[in-house]
């Protein structure tokens, strides 16, 4: 059984928050971790009706946001 290690990126936290608040319900911050199919779904649903949106920029405020391998994307400063 191999250990998931997790992974903060400065700078991708950072500009994920970004693209979240300004451009969520297209999905583009889906998009940028490789969600592709949850991308694709917030597009046409505008981002499950803004709901998913919020939803998601709270938690890439948290530091709770992961991306498809499952590495946290945090900002420390």
């Amino acid at each position: 059984m191999a250990e998931q290690t997790e992974v903060s990126i400065t700078r991708k936290g950072w500009f994920l928050a970004i693209m979240c608040f300004f451009f969520g319900a297209l999905g583009v911050h889906r998009f940028m971790v490789g969600k592709i199919g949850t991308g694709i779904l917030y597009i046409f649903t505008g981002g499950l009706f803004g709901i998913g949106v919020l939803v998601d920029f709270i938690m890439c405020l948290c530091g709770a946001f992961k991306d498809k391998e499952g590495n946290k994307l945090a900002f420390n400063g």
